[in-house]
């Protein structure tokens, strides 16, 4: 008997969904990376590397220009950038922004007062050349303040392309009195 059209489609659909990363990865032509900055070695050499790198080239006192071609050469060239906030109905929304968009929010704010975001903890994941990190932070606006003034978790996903450490994509979110952070996420 011969299959229905939908039910035909359904198989189909099926199959595709097994078979279609291993022809994505094979026929997938990444983004002009000659559009990225050419990173330092010392800052892609490794996960702890460049993960150092990205809280690195954000902080800095008041008025003091980041090194925003450092920042771009950290991500990969179609890298993203997501922020999720809470509303005050309770939804939880993402601003989904490139690296140049992050450089375009930042910059006022950053000229306006000291930022510095620094690790507490991480928790790693990883599969082969993929690694996914939950990377728990505190800002603070000088080195010396006594208490941040936010904290937060950057969900970090890297990747190895056999010769260097990409920023694939970052995604964050601050702590609230509603939304604190858990214990397991505060221990080295």
């Amino acid at each position: 008997m011969k299959p229905s059209v939908p039910a035909a489609l359904i198989i189909a659909l099926a199959l595709g969904a097994f078979t279609a990363p291993a022809a994505i990865a094979q026929d997938a032509k990444p983004a002009p990376a000659a559009l990225t900055p050419a990173a330092q070695p010392a800052d892609v050499g490794s996960p702890d590397a460049i993960l150092a790198a990205l809280y690195d080239v954000i902080s800095g006192p008041a008025g003091k220009p980041r090194d925003w071609n450092r920042l771009r050469s950290l991500f990969a060239p179609q890298g993203k950038l997501v922020a999720v906030g809470t509303r005050p109905d309770g939804s939880t929304p993402a601003v989904t922004l490139t690296v140049d968009d992050y450089i375009g929010r930042v910059t006022k704010p950053f000229n306006d007062a000291g930022f510095y975001e620094t690790e507490l903890a991480r928790t790693t994941e990883s599969f082969g050349p993929i690694m996914h990190v939950f990377s728990t932070y505190e800002s603070r606006h000088a080195p010396g303040d006594a208490k941040p003034f936010q904290r937060g978790i950057n969900s970090i996903q890297l990747y190895n392309d056999g010769q260097r450490w990409w920023v694939a994509s970052l995604v964050w979110r601050a702590e609230s009195d509603k939304n604190p952070l858990p214990e397991k996420y505060l221990k080295r």
